[in-house]
């Protein structure tokens, strides 16, 4: 029969483990909002060059 209790204190998590946990923290990303302002920026920089072309 297996002692949990047991297992756990022999239990070492794996190194890769904690490197990729820092990797994903540390990962600088763009979230939606971000992306949306950018969006909304560019539309908004596009339809005012089109306007100062007409004039």
């Amino acid at each position: 029969m297996i002692v949990f209790e047991e297992e756990i204190k022999k239990f070492h998590p794996c190194l890769e483990v904690g490197e990729l946990t820092d990797a994903i923290y540390n990962q600088d990303m763009t979230d939606m909002a971000e992306v949306l302002v950018n969006v909304v920026r560019d539309a908004k920089d596009e339809a005012d060059t089109k306007n100062n072309d007409k004039e």
